[in-house]
Protein backbone atom coordinates (compact mmCIF):
# COMPACT_ATOMS: atom_id res chain seq x y z
CA UNK A 1 0.00 0.00 0.00
CA UNK A 2 1.53 3.04 -1.12
CA UNK A 3 -0.11 6.45 -1.32
CA UNK A 4 0.49 8.91 -3.95
CA UNK A 5 0.35 12.70 -3.47
CA UNK A 6 -2.89 13.48 -4.70
CA UNK A 7 -5.04 10.57 -3.75
CA UNK A 8 -7.38 10.65 -0.99
CA UNK A 9 -8.04 7.88 1.36
CA UNK A 10 -10.27 6.97 4.26
CA UNK A 11 -8.02 7.28 7.41
CA UNK A 12 -7.98 6.36 10.90
CA UNK A 13 -6.95 9.49 12.85
CA UNK A 14 -7.89 8.10 16.13
CA UNK A 15 -11.07 9.56 16.37
CA UNK A 16 -14.29 7.49 18.13
CA UNK A 17 -14.60 4.67 16.12
CA UNK A 18 -14.88 7.27 12.79
CA UNK A 19 -13.04 6.93 10.02
CA UNK A 20 -12.55 10.23 7.58
CA UNK A 21 -11.50 11.28 4.19
CA UNK A 22 -7.81 12.48 3.93
CA UNK A 23 -5.62 13.96 1.06
CA UNK A 24 -1.97 12.58 0.93
CA UNK A 25 0.08 15.45 0.28
CA UNK A 26 3.52 13.93 1.70
CA UNK A 27 5.41 13.07 -1.43
CA UNK A 28 6.08 9.51 -2.29
CA UNK A 29 8.45 7.85 -1.05
CA UNK A 30 9.28 3.51 -1.30
CA UNK A 31 11.67 3.91 1.52
CA UNK A 32 10.92 6.56 3.93
CA UNK A 33 13.10 7.09 7.63
CA UNK A 34 9.81 6.91 9.57
CA UNK A 35 6.26 5.52 8.13
CA UNK A 36 4.55 8.36 8.07
CA UNK A 37 2.00 9.85 5.91
CA UNK A 38 1.51 13.74 5.68
CA UNK A 39 -2.26 14.42 5.36
CA UNK A 40 -4.99 17.31 4.97
CA UNK A 41 -8.27 16.05 6.38
CA UNK A 42 -11.40 16.35 4.26
CA UNK A 43 -14.37 18.20 5.59
CA UNK A 44 -17.95 19.03 4.89
CA UNK A 45 -18.17 22.33 6.85
CA UNK A 46 -17.32 25.40 5.32
CA UNK A 47 -16.14 28.33 7.35
CA UNK A 48 -15.10 30.94 4.42
CA UNK A 49 -11.25 31.38 5.15
CA UNK A 50 -8.29 31.17 3.06
CA UNK A 51 -6.94 27.75 4.69
CA UNK A 52 -9.91 26.04 2.85
CA UNK A 53 -9.93 24.98 -0.76
CA UNK A 54 -13.36 23.60 -2.36
CA UNK A 55 -13.17 20.02 -4.20
CA UNK A 56 -14.67 19.78 -7.27
CA UNK A 57 -17.77 17.19 -7.26
CA UNK A 58 -16.22 13.91 -6.67
CA UNK A 59 -18.01 10.53 -7.10
CA UNK A 60 -16.32 8.94 -4.66
CA UNK A 61 -17.75 11.44 -1.62
CA UNK A 62 -21.32 11.27 -1.11
CA UNK A 63 -21.01 15.47 0.20
CA UNK A 64 -19.48 18.92 -1.09
CA UNK A 65 -15.92 18.46 0.78
CA UNK A 66 -13.51 20.76 1.27
CA UNK A 67 -9.67 20.35 2.34
CA UNK A 68 -9.31 22.09 5.46
CA UNK A 69 -5.21 23.18 5.18
CA UNK A 70 -5.41 24.13 8.81
CA UNK A 71 -5.65 20.55 10.05
CA UNK A 72 -2.48 19.43 8.34
CA UNK A 73 -1.13 16.63 10.13
CA UNK A 74 1.11 13.11 9.90
CA UNK A 75 -0.20 9.60 10.88
CA UNK A 76 1.46 6.04 9.91
CA UNK A 77 0.99 4.55 6.63
CA UNK A 78 -1.13 1.51 8.50
CA UNK A 79 -3.90 3.75 9.59
CA UNK A 80 -4.71 4.20 6.22
CA UNK A 81 -7.95 2.23 5.27
CA UNK A 82 -8.57 1.97 1.59
CA UNK A 83 -8.29 4.81 -1.07
CA UNK A 84 -10.99 6.58 -2.20
CA UNK A 85 -9.44 8.10 -5.69
CA UNK A 86 -7.25 11.05 -7.08
CA UNK A 87 -7.51 15.39 -7.39
CA UNK A 88 -6.57 16.48 -10.61
CA UNK A 89 -3.30 17.91 -11.05
CA UNK A 90 -5.38 21.54 -11.00
CA UNK A 91 -6.92 20.75 -7.81
CA UNK A 92 -3.78 20.00 -6.36
CA UNK A 93 -1.91 23.59 -7.61
CA UNK A 94 -4.64 25.20 -6.03
CA UNK A 95 -4.31 23.34 -2.69
CA UNK A 96 -0.48 23.83 -3.24
CA UNK A 97 -0.57 27.51 -3.15
CA UNK A 98 -3.10 27.26 -0.18
CA UNK A 99 -0.41 25.22 2.01
CA UNK A 100 2.21 27.53 0.35
CA UNK A 101 0.32 30.72 2.40
CA UNK A 102 -0.72 29.24 5.25
CA UNK A 103 2.64 27.87 6.37
CA UNK A 104 4.20 31.18 4.97
CA UNK A 105 6.41 29.49 2.70
CA UNK A 106 6.61 32.12 0.36
CA UNK A 107 10.24 32.91 -0.64
CA UNK A 108 11.50 36.72 -0.81
CA UNK A 109 14.09 36.83 -3.49
CA UNK A 110 15.74 39.48 -2.08
CA UNK A 111 16.71 37.70 1.02
CA UNK A 112 19.94 35.98 1.47
CA UNK A 113 21.14 32.98 3.74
Amino acid sequence: MNPYPGEIWLADLGLVAKTRPVLIVSRYDPDPPRDLIIYIPLTTQYRGSLYEVALPKLRFLNQQSYVNVQGLGSIERVRLERRLGKLSDNVMTEIKNTITFVLDLEIDANTTN
